[in-house]
């Protein structure tokens, strides 16, 4: 019995390295989850808007990641400001870690002039962090046959729980074409550790950025008479955290009421801890708009070592714009400079 206390201690003290939680769960349709990319898009529509994400990674092994998220975020024009709630859920299904956040934004909008604006803000968030025992299966559970089904005998301290505060900071700055944001999370470098040992969660930085290429229709370059939008828009996201980077590099091709993406997420320059390639995965999306919803999947192809057999990674997000106030007066994204960022409408 002391030595399955024992192995179990040792589980315990590796989910409290910075190796364990280096790195924040992401989201491949990173501008269809805006406020969980930077708090700085909060509002960025000028409008209301409501948005919910699930991402399944690697679901053809004990070992995936399930991660949802629910927002709601609206723009106030008099006051140039724009309020956003996130709550974010991330499960490993193989041991039950799980973490749930919730968090608070504000976001002031700028003009510069009238060619560019610029939106710093702030996010305050709570999290909770857990580990679920009814995931592990202990040696007295188990005979001949494989796992008997009864409960362990084992005596161990189930009450393994962190809560922390934690401080985010964004700005994005935009043309009628152009965006560039950047974010940075954790600023606290809150103690994340489950024994209370010193291990705290490092900053994340995001640096992602695009230009929209707009289309000739025939009636203006971008939009039909009906104001359906067409263009081509080259992305790219950044992130860095702890030992971890990545970069998704990719396009959007926007055919209102249709939407397609391609990504490649990996930096082939920069050889991983053990040597190797860093090709993470291909990334393919389809979207389509429908009056005030936009829907959205995706598929990560496996390019690293562990492969296809992993299952890859879907995702599926679900955006609904909505206006409140004066249902007369054209929302300010009508009236001033429009965000060209795709996939947030």
């Amino acid at each position: 019995m002391q030595r399955f206390s024992f192995v179990l201690l040792i589980f315990a003290t590796l989910l409290s390295t910075n190796k364990a939680w280096a790195q924040d769960p992401q989201f491949s349709q990173y501008y269809s989850a805006p406020l969980y990319l930077n708090p700085a898009l909060a509002g960025i529509t000028q409008q209301g808007r409501a948005g919910i994400n699930y991402r399944n990674q690697w679901p053809s092994i004990d070992a995936n990641f399930e991660t949802f998220s629910v927002y709601v975020d609206n723009n106030f024009d008099e006051k140039n400001s724009s309020v956003g709630l996130l709550f974010v859920n991330d499960k490993e299904g193989l041991v039950g870690l799980q973490s749930n956040e919730i968090a608070l934004q504000y976001a002031y909008q700028v003009n510069v002039n009238y060619k560019w604006v610029f939106r710093p803000a702030f996010q305050v968030s709570y999290t909770s962090r857990n580990v679920d025992f009814n995931k592990l299966v202990f040696g007295d559970q188990l005979d001949n046959n494989g796992n008997t089904g009864n409960p362990s005998a084992e005596q161990f301290n189930t009450d393994w729980k962190v809560n922390y505060f934690d401080i985010a900071l964004g700005g994005v700055v935009y043309s009628a074409r152009t965006w560039l944001g950047v974010s940075m999370h954790h600023i606290r470098e809150p103690n994340q550790s489950f024994l209370g040992e010193d291990s705290p969660l490092p900053q994340k930085l995001s640096i992602h950025g695009g230009y929209m290429i707009p289309l000739n229709t025939g009636y203006t370059r971008g939009e039909t008479v009906s104001g359906a939008r067409r263009s081509l828009s080259p992305t790219f996201n950044y992130r860095a955290q702890g030992e971890f980077n990545q970069l998704d590099l990719g396009l959007y091709f926007t055919w209102d009421p249709i939407i397609f993406g391609m990504w490649y997420r990996g930096i082939p320059i920069k050889s991983p801890e053990g040597g190797g390639s860093n090709n993470e995965s291909l990334i393919f999306m389809f979207g389509v708009t429908q009056k005030k919803f936009t829907l959205g999947y995706s598929f990560d192809y496996t390019l690293s070592n562990l492969g296809i057999q992993s299952g890859g990674a879907h995702e599926v997000s679900l955006i609904y714009s909505f206006k409140w106030g004066d249902p007369r007066k054209p929302s300010r994204s009508v009236r001033e400079l429009k965000c060209p960022l795709p996939m947030i409408f």
